[in-house]
């Protein structure tokens, strides 16, 4: 029966493929690819001629009854430009018409970068949750991670480079002090993994350059703050409130010097005001 592959490709380092994953490159009559120059160069580097054809996100939606059409007869693998087709990558659509046609679906696993990540963290994880891109919005990525603040699963998600810094910067006013791993371009001639606090994360790329994958441990196992935390920030507000402090300046100033979350710390200048915070 004709099948539809969908193969994982190297997220740098063109040495790690599987042998199956090669061979299946190299056995089906068509590669569905997201960008067909990037799948050359894999192909040349293996000496693999496959007929390829781009399978992208401007045109899946007139690409993808096409592929599903011509597996009725014929074998196609789908392949992105790095790690596995449909996971923040184009190929969600052709997986799901194919199976809806009643075709054949097979997975080739190979390389990841969340995964990669995970383990190179060093944190101790048992469950993470997975964000893909965080949004490009400040606002709607304060809205989502603040949604995730009081979870205990770790965290983790993409990041651009010219984004990498103000997304730290949430990261920290939104779920507090934490240990991350913010790892840079995996697999590839200039990976580094960075491990430390969020705060030092924000020091140590300055200018960040290349691909970012983030994972941020989960609540619970964050950096020790201390019992009196809470009761120094309530002194540090009052003090602060008593100069004429606003209330940006003051929770900004207070998150930093206890390692409390800045939504916590305003939670405690409401209630000095004798407010409630809201839900």
């Amino acid at each position: 029966m004709p099948t539809l592959y969908v193969v994982a490709t190297p997220i740098g380092n063109l040495e790690d493929i599987t042998m199956r994953a090669l061979r299946v490159l190299g056995e089906v009559d068509l590669i569905a690819a997201e960008d067909t120059r990037v799948t050359r160069r894999l192909l040349d580097r293996y000496q693999i001629e496959t007929p390829i054809t781009s399978y992208r996100e401007h045109n899946k939606h007139t690409k993808t009854p096409r592929l599903v059409d011509q597996l009725k007869n014929k074998d196609i693998a789908l392949v992105s430009d790095a790690g596995m087709p449909g996971i923040n990558d184009p190929g969600r659509e052709l997986v799901a018409a194919a199976a809806v046609a009643g075709l054949e679906v097979v997975t080739v696993p190979g390389p990841s970068a969340v995964t990669s990540a995970v383990a190179l963290s060093g944190l101790a994880i048992d469950q993470f949750v997975y964000l893909g891109y965080l949004p490009r919005k400040r606002s709607d990525r304060k809205r989502l991670l603040e949604s995730l603040e009081g979870g205990t699963r770790a965290l983790v998600a993409f990041e651009t480079p010219h984004r990498l810094k103000a997304a730290l910067r949430d990261i920290l006013d939104t779920v507090g002090e934490r240990r991350i791993a913010v790892c840079r371009e995996l697999t590839k001639l200039h990976e580094e993994v960075f491990r430390g606090t969020v705060s030092e994360a924000i020091e140590h790329f300055p200018e960040p350059r290349g691909e970012f994958t983030l994972v941020v441990e989960g609540r619970g196992d964050e950096l020790p703050i201390g019992p009196d935390a809470e009761e120094r920030a309530v002194s540090l507000l009052a003090g602060l409130r008593a100069g004429g402090a606003r209330a940006r300046e003051a929770v900004a100033e207070v998150s930093q010097a206890t390692g409390l979350p800045k939504r916590r710390v305003y939670g405690l200048w409401l209630e000095g005001e004798g407010q409630r915070e809201p839900a």
